[in-house]
C-alpha cells in the first residue's frame, strides 16, 4: 500500500451526527428560552397578577398540634367581640392569601353577626408567609385597629373577595387607604411605622408559625384547628353546636 494512502485519516462517521445533535439541542434550548420571555412579557403587558411564589419551610400540622391550651389576647386591637363570649375563632391569615380574602367576603360577614349578637370572639392575626409586603400590609392593617377602624381597613384590602398585588400593598398605597376610610393621618403614620407595632405583628406570625399555621388561612375555634377557607356552614354548625352544648 501506497506511504500516503496509509497516512490518510479515516472517515469518522459519528461526528456528523453528534455535531446535528448539539444543534438541535440548541435550537430547542433558545425556543424554550425565548417562549419563557415571551410568556413574562405578556403577562407584564396585559397586567396580570401573579401570585408571589412562597418557599415553605414543612412543619407539623397544626391538625395534629395540641392547641387546647392556646391563649387569646385581651389586648389585641384586631379582636371583636366579648372577651368573654361563648365561643373564640382565632384567624391567622396573610393580605396576599387569595383564599383568605375569599374567605373573608364568604364567612366572615356571617361571623360578624355572631359577634354582634355576643356569642363570639374573633381574634384575627397576620401570618405574612407571603413575604415582606404582607408584613407592610400587616402593620398598616395593626395602625388602623388603633383607631378602631380594623374592618373597614381590612374590607379594603381584600375588596371583592381578592388580594391586591405587592405593588398596591406599598407603605404609599396602604396611607391611601387609610385616608380614603377616614383615619387621622399623622398618627396612623406613626403607628405603622412604630416599634410597638412592629413587635405586635412580628409576634402574631410567630405565634401561627409556631402553631404550624404557615397554610392560610388557618382557624382555632376555640381548641379545634380548621385549615384553609372551608364553606360558611362548617363554622356555622361548629358554632352553633358548641352554643348548644354550652361551651
Amino acid at each position: 500500500m501506497p506511504r500516503h494512502e496509509a497516512a490518510r485519516p479515516r472517515y469518522r462517521w459519528w461526528v456528523p451526527l453528534v455535531v446535528i445533535a448539539v444543534a438541535v439541542a440548541l435550537v430547542l434550548m433558545i425556543l424554550f428560552m425565548d417562549r419563557e420571555h415571551g410568556d413574562n412579557s405578556a403577562q407584564k403587558a396585559t397586567g396580570e397578577h401573579t401570585e408571589p411564589d412562597v418557599v415553605v419551610t414543612e412543619v407539623e400540622d397544626p391538625q395534629q398540634k395540641d392547641v387546647s391550651d392556646f391563649d387569646t389576647d385581651d389586648e389585641n386591637p384586631l379582636a371583636e367581640g366579648p372577651v368573654d363570649a361563648p365561643v373564640t375563632l382565632v384567624v391567622f391569615s396573610d393580605y396576599q392569601c387569595p383564599y383568605c380574602a375569599a374567605w373573608s367576603q364568604d364567612t366572615l360577614p356571617e361571623m360578624l353577626d355572631y359577634v354582634d349578637s355576643g356569642d363570639l370572639r374573633i381574634e384575627w392575626r397576620e401570618v405574612n408567609v407571603f413575604g415582606s409586603a404582607s408584613e407592610q400590609a400587616a402593620k398598616a392593617a395593626y395602625a388602623a385597629a388603633l383607631q378602631d377602624k380594623h374592618w373597614e381597613f381590612h374590607d379594603k384590602l381584600f375588596a371583592g373577595g381578592t388580594p391586591r398585588p405587592p405593588a398596591d400593598l406599598s407603605p404609599e398605597a396602604l396611607t391611601s387607604v387609610a385616608s380614603d376610610i377616614g383615619l387621622d393621618m399623622d398618627r396612623f403614620t406613626k403607628d405603622m411605622n412604630s416599634p410597638e407595632t412592629a413587635k405586635a405583628v412580628d409576634k402574631n406570625a410567630k405565634m401561627g408559625t409556631e402553631l404550624g399555621a404557615f397554610s392560610t388561612p388557618t382557624f382555632i375555634l376555640d381548641d379545634e384547628p380548621y385549615v384553609g377557607a372551608q364553606p360558611t356552614i362548617v363554622f356555622v354548625d361548629a358554632i352553633e353546636q358548641r352554643l348548644e352544648e354550652g361551651y
